[in-house]
Formats: structure tokens, C-alpha cells, sequence
């Protein structure tokens, strides 16, 4: 039997290895992890919404109504009334014709993908795909054909010489570590001219883009049959699940053959009830995107001449490009002894050579919390100069 230790000496190493902190509280700007008060830039709650007082309201409700556990699966007994009501308000929300409610994201790009294509069926995926969207693909046992990030060109170059018999494009539309979207009307453009679908993986933009923030899709005006939204609901949303949105007979066909909605049991009825009562407060609050979007300028502005470099984003999440795993790991770990958490992510999750501190925002920062981070970076600037420019620690 294989000993793992070595392997996890080397992942150390090479400053891979991943540890866990412990959070004490619920979710907010202020969170006590491993015992102490930090400042955090680490969370996808973008709008503040996980501990908000209307949703728990709604999920104890519900928890009244209808207990804790779904007790089966969906198309067993687990598909209670409040999970109905919130597959129909998700189809209106993105206003798509149906909605199909999924246990996590991971298990619903799973699901999709695998209801859609198979063996000899392609799969053209942007290169800074999520992950689960590449094990989706690779589980299917359709052809994964990787396209250059963003590049529609060689896209359609790809699509136009593909004789496989089903063609699916998917992509991030917010990309999870660089923050940047991807150009959904022209990527749905091409699919519709070369007999594709697109399932656009919208986990960063729902809630934060769009007019109400409908999301991504409707932010870049495409709806369309062959279009496909996947949104997950614990983060900008506040709670938990996911959704498949797109035409209703479409969405009917991934129900029946999507085998992560199929064989599991169903997510909570409460959970369920508490991300409608998420979706009215996402409506409703039109201050929260505008917040975000003032705090996101005041960054930029103020990191503006550090030696590391903040990639460009729309978005709530603000990349900021170290280069070497152990002086990524050692900024995050200099401005957690100042009392702040803002994570370092190193590769695998993003390309070699680009690790980096992933700075979310969030809708209860304040732009006193945003002038904090910034005092702290330019501080160990002048403190630390190799880390600063990325030597090797």
C-alpha cells in the first residue's frame, strides 16, 4: 500500500501543499478563523447575503414546514413544493424558459456535460475553464478539444472542421481567478452558426452582472435556444445548490439523463426556500452591485505602482499577480499577521508562474476595510523587496 507522505513532503516543497482555517461565526467582512479576528478578502459572498436576516428568516420556515433532510432524490419523493417554486423563479430570473435545481455546481457541470455528449461527440472548452467543467467533459467520454483563453477565432476554426455529431462549446462566463468575462454574444454567435451549444458556467456573475443582476448572459444580451446557464447559488446568492437554466426541452432531456441530479438525494427543502427569498433581495438591492463596483475602483486605484500586478476585472474578484508559489504564500501570510485574510492561489488552480492572491469583495466592505488592504500591501512592499518582486523565498 503506497505511502503518502513523500508525496505530501514534496507538495510542501514546492509550496502546493493546502491547509484549512477554521471559522468561528457566520460569513462577513469580520471573520474569526483559527481563533483570531481577521479582516477577510477571501469569500464569494458578494453580496453580503449569506448571514442576511430575511433569508435565515426563510430557511427556519421552511425547516418548520417541511423538517431538515429531502429524504430521496428528486424524481423519488425528495422534489417538494419549495423546490418547484424555486425552479420557476430561476427560469424567470434568467429568463430562460425552464430551470432544473442541482445539489452543488461541480455536480451540476457534471450532469450537464454528460446529458448532452458522449463518445464521439467534442467538447471545445477555453483553457481557464473551471475544473469541474474539464471533469465533466473527461467523464463524459466526448473529445476535449482546449481552445486559447478567450480566443474566438480559433474557436470557430475548430468548430468548423468538427465532424463530431454533437458539439458543445462551454466556458466560464466570469472567470474564477482572473476575474475577467468571456465574450458570451460572440461565442453564442459561433455556436449557432456551427450547430453547437453553449453552456456558459455563470458561478462569478449571477447576482453581481446584469440588470438586476440577472447574470452574465443577460449582462452580454444573449438568449437563445442552444444557450445553456449553469448558476450556483452559495455565492453571490448566499446560500447553496445550483441550477441548469435554458429551453425546456432541453432542460427535460439533462433531467433525465443527468446522472448527478438523478442519483442523489435532493437538497433541503429550507435551502431551497431561502434562496427565493435570496433571489428577491438580489432584485431589490440594486445598492450592493453599485457598491461593489465603487470599492472594485477605490482598489485599483490604490494598488495602482506596486510591484504586482491587479489583472483588469469587471468583476468582485480582484487578482493580484505575484508570479512564484512561496512569495504568493509568504504576502498571505505577511498580511494575515497584519489581520487580514486574502487567500494565495498557486498552481494547479491557475497556470504556472502566475500564483497570486485572489482579493474578493464583498457588498459589506466598506471603503475603510479596501483602504486597510491597501495600507497593508504597500506596507510590505517597502518591507519585504524580494517578495515584492516575486523572488523565490
Amino acid at each position: 500500500m503506497h505511502d503518502f507522505t513523500q508525496d505530501l513532503a514534496e507538495l510542501a516543497a514546492h509550496s502546493l501543499r493546502r491547509t484549512r482555517r477554521v471559522v468561528d461565526g457566520a460569513q462577513g467582512p469580520m471573520l474569526d478563523a483559527d481563533g483570531a479576528p481577521c479582516l477577510a478578502f477571501c469569500s464569494n459572498d458578494y453580496l453580503g447575503l449569506a448571514n442576511h436576516p430575511e433569508i435565515a428568516a426563510a430557511a427556519m420556515a421552511a425547516a418548520g414546514e417541511y423538517g431538515v433532510g429531502a429524504g430521496a432524490s428528486a424524481l423519488i419523493s425528495g422534489h417538494s413544493r419549495a423546490h418547484e417554486q424555486l425552479e420557476q423563479e430561476l427560469a424567470a430570473f434568467t429568463g430562460m424558459p425552464r430551470a432544473l435545481y442541482f445539489s452543488n455546481g461541480y455536480m451540476a457541470n457534471i450532469g450537464i456535460i454528460g446529458a448532452l455528449v458522449g463518445a464521439g461527440d467534442a467538447v471545445f472548452v477555453d483553457r481557464l475553464c473551471h475544473a469541474s467543467l474539464i471533469d465533466g467533459v473527461r467523464l463524459s467520454g466526448a473529445g476535449l478539444r482546449v481552445f486559447a483563453h478567450n480566443d474566438t477565432a480559433r474557436l470557430e476554426q475548430v468548430l468548423a472542421r468538427s465532424k463530431a455529431p454533437r458539439k458543445l462549446v462551454v466556458t466560464d462566463a466570469v472567470f474564477s481567478m482572473d476575474g475577467d468575462l468571456a465574450p458570451l454574444a460572440e461565442l453564442a454567435a459561433i455556436c449557432a452558426r456551427h450547430g453547437a451549444w453553449l453552456l456558459a458556467d455563470d458561478a462569478h456573475g449571477l447576482g453581481v452582472l446584469g440588470p438586476e443582476g440577472r447574470g452574465s448572459l443577460a449582462h452580454a444580451g444573449v438568449n437563445a435556444p442552444h444557450v445553456i446557464c449553469m448558476g450556483t447559488l452559495g455565492k453571490a446568492a448566499g446560500v447553496a445548490g445550483a441550477f441548469a437554466a435554458g429551453d425546456a426541452t432541453l432542460i427535460e432531456w439533462i433531467m433525465q439523463r443527468a446522472r448527478t441530479y438523478m442519483f442523489t438525494t435532493a437538497n433541503p427543502p429550507l435551502l431551497a426556500a431561502a434562496t427565493s427569498a435570496s433571489l428577491r433581495i438580489i432584485v431589490r438591492d440594486q445598492w450592493r452591485r453599485t457598491h461593489l463596483g465603487e470599492l472594485a475602483g477605490l482598489l485599483r486605484q490604490g494598488l495602482a505602482g506596486l510591484p504586482w500586478t491587479l489583472l483588469p476585472s469587471p468583476s468582485a474578484i480582484q487578482p493580484l499577480i505575484v508570479g512564484d508559489n512561496a512569495a504568493a504564500r509568504a504576502l498571505a501570510q505577511r498580511l494575515r499577521e497584519l489581520g487580514i485574510w486574502a487567500p494565495a492561489i498557486c498552481p494547479p488552480t491557475v497556470p504556472k508562474g502566475s500564483a497570486r492572491l485572489r482579493i474578493s469583495l464583498s457588498a459589506l466592505h466598506t471603503r475603510e476595510h479596501v483602504a486597510q488592504l491597501i495600507g497593508a500591501l504597500r506596507r510590505i512592499a517597502g518591507e519585504m523587496p524580494r517578495l515584492a518582486t516575486g523572488a523565490t523565498q
